[in-house]
């Protein structure tokens, strides 16, 4: 019985110098862009700076934070953010990071910043980040050829965090997510003036269960567009406004099958836009959009606050199916007579007046002939 208790009692002491060892593999290394040599000063190009402190936390094990410290400005051309890493990386963005001007602009691609092939990726901007894209030197020259690039390019990125940013002026779209399974953005503000063309704040395409929730979106275009691809989207507590609204689409731009299902947009504000609930296709699109749900929405003068635009055209057999639509609890004001607008296509027809003949094999059916 001795033996017993004398055994308790050294487990008792051993165990939690063991839980303590344990944590020492999961140490968080902090690596700051100002180690690698960025002046932070707005002006310097800090682009490999920023490249080989990212290096740095991709070849670290266990969890590394990306420091891109607060009170500077760092100007950056195209950067790629690209996994697979050896470990979880956090970005803590405090500082702001700038595009360079029109006249600077050396670059081509679809993304000034891009971050590929991450899992578990974390960026916090901690209510200080800022990313600014520089755009009003392209807006005011209308014959200015754009680069047509997204400020932060998601691609194959699974539980993805992004929280407490500004992102603001892209050249042309703000956020494109693609390819990506689970992330949840959180307190984003995206700002751009209504004038400014095609920038949308969020392009969502090929992806599963993305968050975006308790932002600001302001912008020219969308200020989030669901393109085909895309599944269990949820978008709540968004306030959106100068901009085109919430849309699902445009689907059925090409000849591939375009498909969207399960978004999910609630608790939303929509002030001066063009749309509110939209859903766009194109005619001669082939896939579908359903089980798409609005509800306890917000308007406050919008020009079409419900609309369903299929663009159909009575010549052609094919269209995305629209389907398991539902608009509920919407209330407050349009600038126009028409508040609900749907505009559906329909299958095609046939119609006979006098007419003799037979037909066979044609779509659509013909049975209105006199033989």
């Amino acid at each position: 019985m001795q033996g017993f208790f004398t055994y308790i009692f050294i487990l008792s002491f051993v165990l939690p110098c063991f839980c303590t060892r344990l944590n020492v593999g999961i140490e968080n290394i902090f690596i700051n862009v100002m180690q690698f040599g960025a002046h932070g000063d707005g002006r310097s190009n800090d682009t490999q700076a920023f490249a080989s402190a990212w290096d740095s936390a991709c070849k670290a094990g266990g969890m590394s934070t990306l420091v891109i410290p607060a009170g500077r400005s760092f100007n950056v051309t195209k950067i790629n953010f690209s996994g697979p890493c050896k470990g979880k990386i956090n970005i803590q963005l405090e500082g702001k990071i700038v595009a360079p001007s029109k006249g600077a602009w050396k670059l081509d691609g679809t993304y000034w910043i891009s971050i590929q092939h991450l899992n578990g990726l974390t960026i916090d901007g901690n209510g200080k980040g800022e990313i600014d894209g520089y755009g009003s030197t392209w807006w005011q020259c209308e014959s200015c050829k754009r680069p047509k690039v997204y400020v932060l390019y998601f691609h194959a990125c699974n539980d993805l965090i992004v929280r407490n940013l500004g992102i603001s002026n892209s050249p042309q779209s703000h956020v494109s997510v693609n390819m990506c399974n689970g992330a949840t953005f959180s307190h984003i503000s995206i700002n751009a003036p209504a004038t400014s063309p095609n920038t949308d704040g969020f392009d969502i395409s090929d992806s599963t269960n993305i968050l975006i929730q308790d932002s600001n979106i302001k912008s020219g275009d969308d200020c989030i567009a669901i393109n085909g691809g895309c599944s269990f989207i949820n978008a709540t507590r968004i306030t959106c406004g100068p901009g085109h609204g919430i849309s699902v689409g445009s689907l059925g731009r090409t000849e591939e099958r375009d498909t969207v299902s399960n978004v999910h947009v609630q608790n939303c504000t929509f002030i001066g836009t063009t749309n509110g609930a939209r859903i766009k296709t194109f005619s001669g699109g082939i896939g579908y959009a359903k089980q798409i749900t609005f509800e306890q929405i917000i308007l406050e003068n919008v020009k079409n606050p419900i609309i369903i635009d299929q663009e159909y055209n009575l010549s052609l057999v094919k269209s995305v199916q629209v389907s398991f639509v539902t608009y509920r609890g919407f209330r407050g004001t349009s600038t126009s007579d028409v508040a609900i607008n749907l505009i559906c296509g329909r299958k095609t027809s046939a119609t006979c007046k006098n007419a003799h003949g037979t037909a066979t094999n044609t779509i659509p059916n013909v049975p209105c002939l006199i033989k």
